[in-house]
């Protein structure tokens, strides 16, 4: 094949698949509201069947309900057969997919769904298959012609399923009113889920790795103190613990412009009111703040008393940056 070949086949492929896919928005009808009924009504898990190209779909739909708030999980059919049906319960929903509907490792395993009184929905793109016959709620997914110039591998056919498979999870998912909050709950080593789970206390330094000195003390002594906990910064307290100022490298540079000795009170010399942030604030949160003020460490308070510490190699390091 020449290389421009290659291109004009691309384009061959995407256009069947996407016109495949088009294709399905007007073959939409109220059975694609029963499903989602049944779905929203189940007590148990939806469990997603399917062998070879269809096993695959299924097995990406599984994974979709799941992460956007409907308990799912894959069954193998062939495996079903051999004892994986004791993972399928009354309280579950079947939702079995096959292009022909006449797959021989599915079928195999509707009767005893049936027998269990189990909601099967099933999907395809004949209404007049086996599958289509015993479901309760049948999802036609015709499809013209596949990609392959032989009409035969499984392409447009997959697509298609897939993405009526998505258009499932996201109307159920709508209709839970599924967040991000909920979104993240599923996904917490992701970014977002770091976004919108993290706390300023999941990663702040506390007790004695918080570097803290005395309204008294003198700059040496808050320079041995920052340099002994290394977060580029020390918070003053008055007798009382009460915050009263903050000391940091950039303070440090300051005040070696002015060429001040380091047996200068560090009272003379700290940021006073400086920008805390609280232990139950969102890490993503501090991360705007501190952006916006061109600080790289906050202090955490919580009533008025020193509880953390916080600076952007922490933020990185949880992943929040």
């Amino acid at each position: 094949m020449k290389k421009s070949s290659f291109l004009e086949s691309a384009r061959q492929v995407l256009s069947i698949e996407s016109t495949a896919v088009a294709a399905q928005i007007e073959h939409l009808d109220h059975t694609f509201e029963q499903a989602c009924e049944s779905i929203l009504a189940c007590e148990g898990r939806v469990v997603v069947t399917g062998m070879g190209k269809s096993g695959h779909i299924a097995n990406k739909l599984a994974a979709t309900l799941a992460s956007t708030g409907t308990p799912a999980f894959f069954v193998h059919p062939g495996e079903a057969s051999h004892g994986d049906l004791g993972m399928i319960t009354p309280k579950d929903l079947v939702l079995a997919i096959s292009n022909s509907g006449e797959t021989g490792e599915v079928l195999a395993i509707l009767p005893i769904i049936k027998r269990m009184g189990v909601p099967l929905i099933g999907m395809a793109s004949a209404p007049e298959s086996t599958l289509a016959r015993l479901s309760d709620v049948y999802l036609n997914v015709p499809v013209a012609q596949e990609a392959c110039p032989m009409n035969l591998a499984p392409t447009a056919s997959t697509t298609a399923s897939l993405a009526m498979g998505d258009a499932l999870a996201i109307a159920v998912l709508n209709a839970r009113d599924f967040n991000e909050q909920d979104f993240a709950r599923s996904h917490p080593g992701g970014s977002l889920g770091r976004r919108l789970l993290l706390y300023v206390e999941d990663i702040m330094h506390k007790g004695d790795e918080v570097p803290l000195v005395s309204d008294t003390a003198l700059l040496s002594d808050a320079l041995v103190e920052m340099s002994g906990k290394g977060l580029g910064m020390t918070g003053v307290i008055d007798a009382t613990d009460k915050l009263v100022g903050i000391y940091t490298d950039g303070d440090l540079r300051r005040t070696l412009a002015k060429r001040l000795s380091i047996d200068t009170p560090i009272n003379a010399v700290m940021t006073s009111a400086p920008t805390t942030t609280t232990p139950n604030t969102l890490a993503a949160e501090l991360v705007s703040v501190m952006k916006t003020k061109r600080i790289s460490g906050v202090l955490v308070v919580d009533n008025d008393t020193v509880v953390g510490a916080v600076n952007m190699q922490d933020l990185l390091r949880a992943g929040v940056l």
